[in-house]
């Protein structure tokens, strides 16, 4: 606790703000400089929605939707999918960065929350890029899994879902992405809770997910079969390029 009259940072405005930058200062320069002026017009205005809604922590940040829109670009990415859609911000990304014949298979648990960005996503004229499937995704991958046409034909896939099935999620998606093909699995940093000491006072829902984020840690950093980054962008995003 600050003394009597010492000044404190303050407290960042922004809903989704995930970064684990020291200074919100930063962040907020980082955002005003290079990330709000280059955000396009569908995608702000989704942003803007989305913070209206109770769960609108959710949200992929504005830096991070800048991050994988450029990323899909660097990769010449066509045929994606996301696990875990929400309102749809960085769906929306991506469908802006493929090209017109694009695909992204997007699957949630909660078709509600996609409909509130869908007329956002339509006016953008992108929806025909996206197959969205409501349900859970495990069985829709061991269906794709099982059929040997889907093996290493996915350029991209983002995950930013239930954190306690993203070891099941990799161990799968690792045949459907492509050799040179990228898999991004967001909140890997998981609000800065994995270095945290065990007496910590953490938000109970950060606390039961820490040790599934520390276990997929743990494994990609020993998978013989991805090249890995993890990167300080939102609240943590590691990427995995399949190599074998």
């Amino acid at each position: 606790m600050a003394a009597t009259g010492e000044s404190q940072p303050a407290k960042h405005q922004e809903v989704g703000h995930k970064s684990l930058l020291q200074s919100d200062a930063l962040y907020q320069y980082i955002l005003e400089t290079s990330v709000y002026p280059r955000e396009p017009e569908a995608m702000k205005e989704l942003r803007e929605v989305t913070a209206k809604h109770p769960w609108n922590l959710m949200t992929t940040s504005a830096d991070e939707g800048q991050f994988l829109n450029l990323l899909l670009k660097l990769i010449n990415a066509k045929n994606t999918m996301e696990i875990g859609v929400y309102t749809g911000y960085s769906l929306l990304s991506t469908a802006l960065a493929l090209p017109e014949d694009g695909k992204i298979l997007a699957l949630d648990i909660n078709r509600d929350n996609y409909e509130i960005g869908l007329p956002i996503i339509e006016k953008a004229g992108v929806a025909h890029k996206i197959d969205f499937r409501e349900g859970p995704a495990l069985p829709l991958l061991d269906e794709m899994v099982d059929d040997v046409k889907f093996h290493g034909s996915f350029d991209f896939i983002f995950v930013d879902a239930d954190k306690d099935n993203y070891l099941n999620y990799h161990k799968r998606l690792i045949d459907l992405v492509k050799i040179g093909g990228v898999i991004g699995y967001d909140n890997t940093l998981w609000n800065g809770s994995l270095v945290a000491p065990p007496d910590a006072p953490l938000r109970k829902y950060v606390r039961y997910y820490r040790d599934f984020v520390l276990e997929l840690n743990k494994a990609l950093a020993v998978d013989p079969r991805v090249e890995i980054c993890q990167l300080p962008v939102g609240d943590g995003i590691t990427l995995c390029r399949r190599i074998s």
